[in-house]
């Protein structure tokens, strides 16, 4: 009678648990220096501290669910995919304050939709448009939370 072989937690998802654990404690912290509750009600500090509180929750969850059953681990990464994401939302953030965040935010999406994607032209362009210029409208105007612009007087000009 043979017992079945159990596996180990991969390093790699400990340590990613343990980063989400960090940050969620980072957040916790930090959130009650700004607030709890004031006199009206909630304070600044409430979403934050809810947030890092569901964070490292979650995160417990995970580990119990990693240390009764582990995950598969990936036997071969695409490290071309990790890599230009890496890069491609470096990128997105080295230029948002140059060409603003409708039109980085648009070539962000193009190529990750059509070029490492693969998806038809038709279906990228309009998750582009609506997730880049849609979304700017939706928090500039609808939620009142100002977006970067381009800082490129041409494009802001016509309202980039």
């Amino acid at each position: 009678m043979t017992k079945p072989q159990r596996t180990r937690v991969a390093p790699t998802v400990l340590a990613g648990i343990g980063a989400f654990v960090v940050v969620g404690v980072y957040v916790l912290v930090s959130s009650i220096g700004l607030g709890l509750w004031t006199s009206l009600g909630p304070g600044p500090g409430m979403f934050p501290f809810a947030m890092g509180g569901l964070l490292v929750a979650m995160s417990a969850l995970w580990l119990v669910q990693e240390l009764r059953e582990p995950s598969e681990t990936a036997s071969g990464v695409d490290r071309g995919l990790v890599l230009s994401v890496v890069i491609s939302l470096a990128l997105l953030a080295a230029v948002m304050d140059l060409i603003g965040f409708q039109l980085s935010m648009f070539i962000f999406l193009m190529y990750h939709l059509k070029i490492r994607g693969g998806r038809r032209w038709v279906s990228s362009l309009i998750i582009a448009v609506a997730g880049s210029f849609g979304a700017f409208y939706a928090f500039n105007y609808g939620l009142n939370v100002t977006l970067p612009t381009a800082g490129i007087s041409v494009l802001n000009s016509i309202g980039l």
